[in-house]
Formats: C-alpha cells, structure tokens, sequence
C-alpha cells in the first residue's frame, strides 16, 4: 500500500430536490462532467469508475452513465452499502490508487427518490425480500420490529437519541437546536434541496414523526448527483499549478462495521462503529477534534447530529447537549457542523450522501464556498452512517499551496 496519498482534484454537485425533468442517469452525468471539468481532465484520463447508488432496480448505473460521457472500457464498480454507499466508492477508488494499480479515478453518487416514503422502506424498494420473517433470517437474530416497535428509520435514530438523553439528561429543545441550526445554515447554500430558516417554535411544535424527531428535525427524500475525481500524489504532481493547489488531500479513508454488542442483533448501533472508525481516521490522519475546522456528519435525524457530536470526540463525553447549547457547531463556532445545511435541509438522496459531504468539506478548503465558506479552513472530516450496518470516515486536508 502506498504511503503517498490520494488527492481530490475535481469536484461537483448537482442541486438536490425533485429533479422530474432528469433520470438517474442524467444526473449522474451532469455531476460526472462537471466534476472531470473541474479537474481539468477527460474520461479518457479515467482509469477506474466507481458509482455509488442505492435503489435502482435495473442496476448497471455505472455503465449506463458511461454511455452519456464515454465508453473507454475501464473498470466499473457498482456500489452499495446503504447510506454509506456514496462513501464507500470513494475508498473503493482511493484503495485502487493507494495499492498502485490506478493513478486517476472517477466516483459518483446518485440517486433518484422522489417521495418514496419514509427512509427505512428500503429494503423492500430494493428487493421483494422481507427484512425479517418469522423462522427465518436476514442478518439478524431478531427484527427491530420486535424491540421498538419500527424498523423505519425516524424510530430507529428516535430511540438512539432517547437513550442518550437518558443517559445525559438531553432535552427536546436540545434536539431542536440542532435542526435550527441546520435549517438556518441552509439558507446560504444554493443547492440546498430546502433553503428555509424555522425557529425553534416552529420547529418543536410542528407534526411529530417520532419523539422527539418532529417533521422538521427529519431529512427529506429527493434526488440528486455528487462526483469527484481522484488522483494520484505522482499524477498530481504533472499537473498545471493551478489546479494542484486547489487539491485536497485525502488524509484518511476508514470504512467501520458493527463489531458484536449484547443488543446489536436487535438494535442497529450507530455509536460504536463510529467512534471506531473516527479514531482510527484521526490516527492515521495525525490529527484530532481540535483541529478540525469543519464537519459534515450523518444528520438524517436531529437525535443523530446530537449523538454524533459525542461519537465524533467533538465533545467531551456525555456533553452533547451542552455543545449543542454553546454554539459551537454553528457557521460562526468553534466546530462548524453541517453548513450545508446537513441531511436535514440539503437532503439525502442515499446513494449521492457521501460523496456529496466531501464535496462539501472540499469546498470549503479550496475556498470556494461562497457565502457559507468557513474562513481558512484548513482540515475538514465528512461522516456517513449506513445502517446495516457501515460507518464512512474521511479526513481531508486543504493543499499546501
């Protein structure tokens, strides 16, 4: 494996939302193109394509989307890990680099969901098998059904959060900080599937879908496109000076699993794979909390931001709320969190989420974020959780021009 490391060198993103004049196949395009412009590249520069999508039936979305921007004959991977996916073909490309065998690599991330209901019907959109039958088995020993009376998602991260809040004495309004925050920080960011600022009256007494996730503390479905391009340290080296200082260094690449826990097989467990991972990404990174200077973490939920604080080490343990409280994870705080607006407002089309996180964090080291840059961001980490279970971590560092 090599110890130089991999570098982003083209980025892109489509608007998310209801894309109803794009298919899948469009908007994976659009982001692909926009991302080999941004590099300065072409396709024929690609030596491996990787695409990250979580609910096409007709599968083959990598080579479909090759027919739109050039058929070379590279390898493709089609890749899926629930909300991890997009993640996950981004260290799928930047572990082709790292061992040598490719030197620029593709990824994009897409997705088109429309109002498909609830997140957590995806197994079922995906496949006609059941999540779980009575005398059977589909990598569990007891449904979710069975303990918390849903397996659909808004229940799922609402008794994460509850069992945090027991255990720290986090409040409902805590929680709704979190939204407020993330809905204001929408505002700023123009493709941002919502761009609406709600106060935390609004947000605590609108319709509840899941104590204490109300209607506006839970992402939306929608559709929408993330790429970059990926190259290698000897790669980079060649190009104009231009674009190799506005390159951003993956620093670190961990992908995390749920080890065993005595109530994993009949709770997903968001906490444990996280701080795993997290810690590994800081070790490898040579960096901790303190230096980061932006984080785009996995807020499907507003339960999950807040427990994510604690996972994350951005806070100290048990202190969520409190962190929550002080304003550090605003624009303007110590730990900015979420500027996109996170899941919450950007939106979460499954399979575009991780890509578009680093996208984000990228963004904002080149400089190039507009009006919700974070001035001199230097160190940015992007989290994705899929539950399934699998947990992203990337650390990027800004190029030292």
């Amino acid at each position: 494996m090599s110890n130089t490391p991999t570098w982003i060198v083209g980025a892109a993103m489509t608007p998310f939302g209801r894309h109803r004049d794009r298919d899948l196949i469009d908007l994976g395009s659009d982001a692909a193109l926009a991302a080999l412009a941004d590099a300065d590249v072409t396709m024929q520069d690609i030596e491996i394509f990787a695409v990250g999508n979580a609910y096409e039936s007709n599968g083959m979305v990598a080579q479909r989307i090759q027919k739109q921007i050039g058929q070379t004959g590279i390898e493709a991977y089609n890749v899926f890990n629930a909300c991890a996916t997009g993640a996950t073909a981004v260290r799928l490309a930047h572990l082709a680099i790292q061992a040598g065998e490719v030197d620029v690599a593709l990824v994009v991330g897409v997705e088109k969901m429309g109002k498909m209901g609830m997140l957590g019907a995806g197994a079922k959109a995906r496949s006609d098998r059941k999540v779980y039958e009575p005398g059977g088995r589909f990598g569990a020993v007891m449904g979710t059904e069975g303990i918390l009376g849903t397996g659909l998602m808004p229940g799922v991260f609402a008794q994460a959060g509850m069992d945090y809040a027991r255990q720290h004495d986090v409040t409902f309004k805590q929680f709704a900080k979190v939204a407020e925050k993330n809905h204001r920080h929408s505002t700023l960011n123009p493709l941002a599937q919502y761009q609406k600022a709600y106060d935390l009256e609004e947000i605590m007494s609108a319709e509840m879908i899941s104590h204490p996730n109300s209607v506006l503390m839970c992402c939306p479905t929608g559709d929408g496109a993330a790429a970059l391009v990926l190259m290698s340290d000897k790669k980079r080296q060649q190009l104009d000076k231009a674009i190799r200082d506005r390159s951003v260094k993956i620093s670190a690449s961990v992908l995390s699993t749920d080890p065993y826990t005595p109530t994993s097989h009949a709770m997903p467990d968001i906490n444990t794979l996280t701080r795993r991972a997290v810690d590994q990404a800081y070790a490898l990174a040579g960096v901790g909390p303190a230096d980061l200077d932006l984080v785009e973490l996995h807020d499907c939920f507003a339960t999950a931001e807040l427990v994510h604080y604690d996972n994350l080490r951005l806070c100290d343990e048990g202190g969520a709320g409190e962190f929550i409280d002080s304003g550090a994870p605003t624009r303007d705080g110590s730990t900015p969190v979420n500027v996109s607006g996170g899941l919450i407002s950007k939106g979460h089309p499954i399979g575009a989420t991780g890509v578009a996180g680093l996208y984000e964090v990228a963004t904002h080291l080149r400089g190039e974020a507009g009006k919700r840059q974070i001035d001199g961001a230097r160190v940015g980490l992007a989290h994705v959780i899929g539950l399934g279970s699998a947990c992203g971590i990337h650390i990027l560092e800004r190029s030292a021009a």
